[in-house]
């Protein structure tokens, strides 16, 4: 036994001595390095270098290291007075009035239009007009209103003129006061106003403010002339869309007595008569008539 023993630790030595050993260097090996190994790191170094040095030292070294800079003045903001002050002078006061009554006047300056101008006649009569066509949206709403502005500018153009000739312009070149300046301006629009204006209209609101009759036409204020020129207007407006639904009126009854007398009672009258209205009002060149005599209509 001792013998056998003997014999496993030389085997196991001689096995074991390899293994402990240093490997030989072999003269033909050859050293192979990674070439996906980096040589310096991928990513930099992002955090940056805090100076510990506090602010208020470094704007103190700044501006003793650069003696020859001299620093702005201070900049201070305007203050701004927002209170309300009485006018020590009548001037003010008449200035500040003056500016509230142009501004006013740009404010109402649609208005104006509306009430001291042709534009609410001819509006109303193009809206009677679709209406007797019985088209639903057609011309639009836009295009009527526009088409009512156009006229009322083509129409109102000679006083216009004549009121900036007379008021507007004067007063411009210092030739006379704002008063003078407002009277003179007015009276083309007043003059106006009351030559489309029927007298009984005129008479009324005269009768409502217990005014005496009127010798000229300075003596009707503005107050009087203005609401008589509207209700004038307004039916003015009616009568003329009185007699646009007339032609179109007839054209309906007759389309719908046509389609009883076939037995086509189910079918509507007003699909029919549509195009037979439309092709009437162009043969006769509708729009060329109404516009020639409302713009005619004006004195």
């Amino acid at each position: 036994m001792k013998k056998i023993s003997l014999c496993v630790l030389c085997l196991l030595s001689v096995c074991l001595a390899p293994l402990s050993a240093e490997p030989e260097e072999h003269p033909y090996m050859i050293e192979v390095q990674n070439p996906y190994t980096p040589k310096e790191p991928l990513v930099p170094n992002l955090v940056p270098q805090v100076d510990s040095t506090p602010l208020a030292e470094q704007q103190t070294q700044e501006i003793t290291s650069t003696p020859n800079v001299q620093m702005p003045p201070a900049q201070f903001v305007p203050r701004l007075n927002l209170s309300l002050t009485p006018p020590t002078e009548p001037k003010e006061l008449v200035t500040t009035l003056n500016v509230v009554i142009i501004i006013t006047l740009l404010v109402l300056a649609p208005s104006l239009i509306l009430v001291m101008t042709s534009f609410t006649r001819i509006l109303i009569v193009f809206a009677f007009l679709r209406t007797a066509l019985g088209t639903q949206q057609s011309p639009p709403t836009q295009i009527l209103v526009s088409l009512s502005l156009v006229l009322t500018f083509f129409i109102m153009e000679p006083v216009v003129t004549k009121s900036y000739e007379s008021g507007i312009k004067p007063y411009t070149e210092n030739q006379i006061s704002y008063d003078e300046a407002f009277v003179r301006a007015a009276k083309p629009f007043k003059e106006f106003m009351i030559q489309n204006t029927r007298q009984k209209d005129l008479a009324l609101f005269f009768r409502i403010r217990n005014l005496d009759n009127p010798q000229t036409i300075d003596d009707v204020p503005l107050t009087v002339a203005i609401p008589a020129f509207m209700i004038s207007e307004l039916k003015t407006a009616f009568w003329i869309g009185f007699l646009l639904y007339l032609p179109f009126l007839v054209i309906d009854m007759v389309i719908s007595s046509v389609l009883m007398a076939m037995g086509m009672m189910m079918l509507p009258p007003v699909m029919i008569s549509l195009p037979f209205k439309i092709l009437v009002f162009v043969l006769v060149d509708g729009f060329n008539l109404l516009t020639g005599n409302l713009v005619a209509g004006f004195k």
